[in-house]
């Protein structure tokens, strides 16, 4: 059979009077920026967004949230199932509503969208919650789990024996809380794997103790995989501005939106190797011991 002939055109026919703009072509932009809760995630936005806006002075963290979109906020969640309200307690109905919301993201025709996630590279009663159709590539952000949950603990109000049971559970999940929709975590190791083995497109993993201890090396590599033309001087501007007494200091000022409230404050020292000494033996063996493969992996063993 031979094939359909293409239709011959003499260029593209103007718009015709009143006619709505066409609509960009969805592209595979999404760049996601991901990590277990309390990992770093917030840390590598304040950066790129000082280094991306090249700014005088800090950006405010109260801004950050301009520069990576979360593929959980609720308010996109209701925007997208408009007329209906939708139930966003229901986790069935959260995840019936992900593909169009990720579908808006990448509707509007740029070539990039940094997207912030802590659900895991995976499926979640059978949705597939990082569709690499949408994917351009991806930034991983590890931590080590001694230190990690000590921050998750505070950050969610529970008890450091509580954290340490969440990150070894596979069905570990964030519940809706009225802001963010449901998050499906599975376990600290079972996250940290689905992100780092072997990925259909470019990947980039960092460790956040390497971001602490070679911040030039590490962030560097972050604006290289994002295609973004490197500046030395530049670079070393929005470390020092995206730096733990800075934005500590600004939430002191103004607050911090993106603090849920169940602690005083969102960013503490940032400062790694706490976590043995203040979690005890039991609950640094049982967490070395659950997690030892990952772990061992990423030299936190």
């Amino acid at each position: 059979m031979s094939k359909k002939p293409k239709q011959k055109t003499a260029g593209k026919p103007a718009p015709k009077p009143g006619s709505a703009t066409p609509r960009p072509k969805p592209k595979a932009s999404i760049v996601w920026l991901a990590s277990y809760p309390k990992s770093g995630n917030t840390w590598t936005r304040i950066f790129l967004a000082n280094y991306l806006t090249n700014p005088d002075k800090p950006v405010s963290i109260n801004e950050v949230h301009r520069f990576g979109m979360g593929d959980s906020i609720a308010k996109t969640y209701n925007m997208v199932a408009a007329p209906h309200t939708p139930d966003l307690h229901d986790y069935q109905v959260t995840l019936q509503l992900r593909d169009k919301v990720l579908r808006g993201i990448i509707g509007n025709g740029a070539d990039v969208n940094l997207v912030k996630t802590h659900n895991i590279r995976g499926q979640a009663y059978g949705v597939t919650l990082i569709p690499p159709a949408y994917t351009r590539s991806s930034v991983y952000i590890v931590r080590n789990p001694l230190d990690m949950v000590l921050s998750y603990a505070r950050h969610y109000g529970i008890e450091p024996a509580a954290a340490a049971e969440a990150i070894g559970r596979s069905d570990n999940a964030n519940a809706t809380d009225g802001a963010a929709v449901w998050q499906f975590l599975g376990s600290w190791s079972e996250h940290v794997e689905s992100w780092t083995n072997k990925s259909p497109y470019p990947s980039l993993v960092l460790r956040y103790e390497d971001m602490l201890e070679k911040p030039e090396q590490a962030f560097g590599a972050l604006v290289r995989h994002l295609g973004v033309p490197l500046d030395e001087e530049r670079l070393k501007k929005a470390i020092r501005f995206s730096s733990f007494d800075e934005v500590s200091s600004q939430e002191k000022t103004t607050g911090f939106k993106e603090n849920p409230g169940k602690s005083e404050t969102f960013f503490t020292s940032g400062k790694a190797g706490k976590g043995r000494e203040a979690l005890g033996e039991e609950l640094t063996t049982k967490i070395c011991t659950e997690h030892k493969a990952t772990m061992k992996r990423f030299g936190y063993l």
